[in-house]
C-alpha cells in the first residue's frame, strides 16, 4: 500500500500538467469560438493577391476560373435557381419566411409516398404565377435565388428529433444566404422586436454595416444594404 502510495504521488505532477493544459485548451478553444465569426469573414488586404494581369475578377488572377469566351456553349441560359434547407417544422418556417423575412411561397409540391414536402418561397410577384399547378411549376422553377424548404413529415412532432447541421460548427460547410435590405440597421431593430436570433448585429465585430440573423432552424442570413456594402467590402476590393 505504502508502495502504491508513492506512485500515486508521483503521478500527481504530471497530472497537475494535465490539468492544468486542459484547462488552458479550454480557454482557448472559447477564445477561439468568440473570434470564429471575425476570422471566417475576415478580407484579406488588396494587395495580398497579385492584379498586375487586370482586374481581381480575370481568370489570370484566379487560377482554375474558366474565362467567359471559353465557356461551353451548351451552358448558355444556366443560371442559379435554389437552395435547400431541411427544417423541423414547416409552421414555425413559413412564418418566419413569410412573416419576418418578407418572402411569397411561390409553389408547394407534396410528395405522400416519400412522405415529403417542398415550399419554395422567394420575393416574386405571385400574382403573376399561373393559376394551372403544374404550369405554376414550371413558372417557379424559372425564378431566380429561390430558397427550397425540405419537410420531412413526421419531425415536428418527434420529440427524438434533434434537428439539424447548419454548417457552421465543426464540421463547418456550408455557411449562409443573404438578403438585400433597405437599411441593415432598421431592419435589425425590426428583427430585434419581433424576437429573432442574432449571430452578429451590424456594430458587432471589425465589420460593421451586415448582420447575420438564424431562422428556426438556427440556419444563418446575412444582411446588408446596398448603401454600405461598398463601403463594407472596400478594402478587399
Amino acid at each position: 500500500m505504502a508502495a502504491a502510495a508513492i506512485a500515486a504521488a508521483s503521478l500527481l505532477p504530471s497530472s497537475a500538467f494535465a490539468l492544468r493544459r486542459l484547462s488552458s485548451a479550454a480557454n482557448v478553444s472559447r477564445f477561439a469560438q468568440l473570434k470564429r465569426f471575425d476570422r471566417a469573414r475576415r478580407f484579406a488586404p488588396a494587395a495580398a493577391m497579385s492584379t498586375s494581369l487586370g482586374p481581381k475578377e480575370a481568370p489570370a488572377n484566379n487560377p482554375g476560373l474558366q474565362a467567359p469566351s471559353e465557356k461551353d456553349p451548351a451552358t448558355k441560359g444556366y443560371f442559379m435557381q435554389q437552395t435547400m434547407f431541411r427544417v423541423k417544422d414547416p409552421k414555425v418556417s413559413l412564418d418566419f419566411y413569410s412573416r419576418v423575412m418578407g418572402m411569397s411561397l411561390l409553389k408547394r409540391l407534396d410528395f405522400p409516398e416519400m412522405k415529403f414536402s417542398l415550399y419554395f418561397l422567394g420575393y416574386e410577384d405571385v400574382e403573376s404565377a399561373p393559376t394551372d399547378p403544374v404550369k405554376r411549376t414550371v413558372w417557379t422553377f424559372g425564378q431566380r435565388a429561390t430558397l427550397e424548404l425540405t419537410h420531412n413529415w413526421g419531425t415536428e412532432n418527434d420529440p427524438e428529433f434533434k434537428g439539424y447541421h447548419n454548417g457552421n460548427s465543426d464540421p463547418r460547410g456550408f455557411g449562409h444566404i443573404g438578403v438585400t435590405v433597405h437599411d441593415v440597421y432598421k431592419a435589425c431593430e425590426r428583427f430585434e422586436r419581433l424576437g429573432v436570433e442574432f449571430v452578429k448585429k451590424p456594430d458587432d465585430g471589425k465589420m460593421k454595416g451586415i448582420a447575420f440573423i438564424k431562422d428556426p432552424d438556427g440556419y444563418w442570413i446575412e444582411i446588408f444594404d446596398l448603401n454600405r456594402i461598398g463601403a463594407v467590402t472596400a478594402e478587399a476590393s
